[in-house]
């Protein structure tokens, strides 16, 4: 991450800073504040573990997809009422486990944001989820490379 990346504080500075490095036509610094707006996202929500602030992280990642689509700031309205309930973790293994594809996979590839999809998650800390959960992740990220 460079330094300019490193010393936005707020999800808000990362807004205007993303909107002035795409005006400026450098989308690879608007990418990087894209992200770093999401880790402090996941930060401020204030989890305990790498794989907690890596789940939030893809709810908020989604969301600013959603947001970008709708024009306006738009929550993961399914999502969190599924993580008040069942905790992230088990949210997230419920959102995996669906027969179909969680809807923001794409979305999120587009976006340049593939890596804070739940899939890719799942699989960068299996130990935490179902055999049943890492084996659909790693059959959908498949799928999407053409593999």
């Amino acid at each position: 991450m460079t330094d300019l990346i490193a010393k936005l504080k707020t999800p808000k500075d990362c807004a205007v800073f993303e909107r002035n490095a795409t005006e400026r036509g450098r989308p690879d610094l608007a990418l990087a504040a894209r992200k770093r707006a999401v880790e402090l996202r996941a930060i401020e929500h204030g989890v305990t573990t790498d794989v907690e602030r890596e789940c939030l992280e893809a709810v908020f990642a989604y969301e600013q997809v959603l947001s970008a689509k709708n024009g306006k700031k738009t929550r993961a309205s399914r999502t969190w009422p599924m993580i008040e309930r069942h905790g992230i973790l088990e949210a997230v293994e419920r959102a995996v486990n669906r027969k179909e594809e969680t809807v923001g996979y794409t979305a999120l590839v587009e976006m340049g944001l593939e890596d804070y999809a739940f899939e890719a998650v799942i699989l960068r800390h299996p130990s935490y989820f179902s055999a049943s959960a890492v084996q659909r992740s790693q059959e959908r990220i498949n799928q999407h490379n053409g593999t």
